[in-house]
């Protein structure tokens, strides 16, 4: 993102990125909580069975009398239809996680880490239809911080009281 593309950015845009972060926060917790009364498996099913009953109460709720006015989408490339499955696996990895010493802050920390080098990555080669990118020192700056950041979480951020 360029300089004077951050600059122009809505504001609630920035407030609901960020509290996107705490709702993650959130569930990578509860999510964690379930699979050590159960397991990451539970947990994972748990977590997908009441996203899906609640978007159905939601789809009755705000789609009652648009079902017959619906435009026919064009149909989504097969490989958007992975994120059920990597959205399960994150579940029960992070559920798994977060109940060993890395807790709840390394887990979210080495995910972040994860994500901030796939986005580079996916940037870079123009995965999933993005527009190729290459990386600038702003980039690579960012991603040493948040490799570094969470190195020093996972290592020196036990021990508190």
């Amino acid at each position: 993102m360029t300089t004077e593309a951050a600059s122009s950015s809505n504001p609630a845009h920035f407030i609901a990125a960020f509290g996107t972060g705490g709702l993650l926060t959130l569930m990578v917790h509860f999510n964690g909580e379930l699979a050590h009364y159960g397991n990451a498996l539970f947990a994972s099913w748990t977590a997908h069975g009441t996203g899906t009953v609640a978007a159905i109460i939601l789809l009755l709720i705000f789609y009652r009398g648009r079902i017959s006015n619906r435009v026919k989408a064009s149909g989504a490339p097969l490989w958007a239809y992975l994120g059920g499955l990597s959205g399960a696996a994150t579940v029960i990895l992070t559920s798994t996680t977060v109940n060993s010493p890395l807790a709840l802050s390394g887990t979210l920390a080495l995910g972040l880490a994860g994500q901030v080098v796939f986005s580079v990555a996916a940037d870079r080669w123009g995965l999933f239809g993005l527009p190729k990118r290459r990386p600038d020192v702003r980039d690579m700056a960012a991603l040493g911080l948040v490799i570094s950041g969470s190195a020093l979480i996972i290592l020196f951020g036990r021990g508190g009281v």
